[in-house]
């Protein structure tokens, strides 16, 4: 028997369902048919687990005996919708499961956006990943925040911490003063607050800005500035590590969700952890091995001391108070969750070196 979740037509995906209708006999095997994408490819670490999960998902439900099987479609590299529309594509039903950037959210998914707003908190990705996923699954107003969005979510994804990469030596944090940083706009107060001009883009164009001038640096994960080579264009690199974090993670259409069969539910709520532990082991083998094969290739790289990240980090705005007065004029409990954060920090092993809790 088939449990058709969707129409499909080409590589358009419908939100049509057939309803599963009829008890299955014993010795049958049900099969259900479901779409998961992501607007990146798959080289990347948030990216490559959704291949495990789906692997894993029938491997798990035979393993346990069940007459479910998934029919998996894939869709990865933007097939079917682009980073901007990642929480859209899962919410409208466009797939049913896939990669959701919450930085591209500030506004829709705020509470998810929570550790842009506390740099410097975290020093291993298994610390963020056990706070926001602890939060995520406890904390009522996370849980409701994808839900609004009818979002079933399963697992954090993470990446290593901002690094810098000038074309020029930078050698003190208080020298960024008057040059022209690149960056995800979500990062804008790291460096602006220290006298730098900070120009937003994306990624692809970071290489071409930087060789015509465009910007002078670009605050970057290292595993994302190698994988654009940007140390041939930005040499200088200053290795800072803002402090690992996360920014989405797996979700699925809550209505897809409530429609499968109870074990089949069981099994995508366990690959959660799955994708989390494959991305946060895939960020561990990257993080170390880019900066050795940036230096191996002309890099030339300076560790950023701890007295020099306390001397940055004591230079921000008080980022924690701004975003938990922001979020509560809009009715989002920020305060309750900052509070929260901060301590599942610690209780994860975390010593931040400014408390962003400390003024609200």
């Amino acid at each position: 028997m088939e449990i058709n979740r969707r129409n499909m037509m080409g590589i358009v995906v419908g939100a049509s369902f057939v309803p599963y209708v009829g008890a299955k006999s014993a010795s049958a095997q049900t099969t259900i048919r479901l779409t998961m994408a992501s607007s990146h490819p798959t080289v990347l670490p948030w990216t490559k687990p959704l291949e495990t999960v789906v692997q894993r998902s029938n491997a798990l439900l035979e393993e346990r005996g069940s007459e479910y099987r998934v029919d998996w479609t894939e869709a990865y590299g933007g097939q079917l919708y682009g980073p901007p529309d990642t929480l859209e594509a899962i919410t409208q039903n466009i797939a049913d499961i896939g990669w959701i950037g919450a930085l591209f959210e500030p506004s829709g998914l705020p509470l998810q956006n929570i550790m842009y707003s506390t740099p410097f908190a975290t020093s291993t990705v298994e610390q963020a990943l056990a706070t926001m996923n602890g939060l995520n699954e406890n904390e009522p107003a996370m849980i409701k925040e994808w839900s609004e969005h009818d979002i079933v979510f399963f697992g954090s994804s993470v990446s290593d911490g901002y690094s810098l990469f000038m074309n020029e030596p930078l050698d003190n944090i208080a020298d960024i003063a008057g040059r022209k940083i690149l960056g995800a706009a979500s990062t804008a107060s790291y460096v602006a607050s220290l006298g730098a001009s900070f120009i937003a883009g994306g990624l692809p164009e970071y290489y071409s800005q930087l060789q015509t001038g465009v910007g002078d640096g670009v605050l970057i994960v290292g595993t994302g500035a190698y994988g654009l080579k940007l140390h041939e264009v930005a040499k200088h690199a200053i290795r800072v590590d803002t402090g690992p974090l996360t920014f989405g993670g797996l979700g699925m259409n809550k209505t897809v969700f409530e429609g499968l069969p109870e074990e089949v539910q069981q099994v995508m709520i366990e690959m959660g952890a799955v994708y989390s532990g494959q991305n946060a082991e895939i960020i561990n083998q990257r993080a170390n091995a880019v900066w050795d094969l940036m230096a191996e290739e002309g890099a030339i790289i300076r560790d950023m001391p701890l007295e020099e990240k306390i001397q940055w980090v004591n230079a921000l705005p008080d980022l924690g108070a701004s975003w938990v007065e922001t979020n509560e004029a809009n009715g989002v409990p920020a305060r309750e969750i900052m509070v929260k954060f901060m301590a599942a920090l610690r209780a994860a092993g975390a010593e931040p070196l400014r408390d962003w809790s400390a003024n609200i």
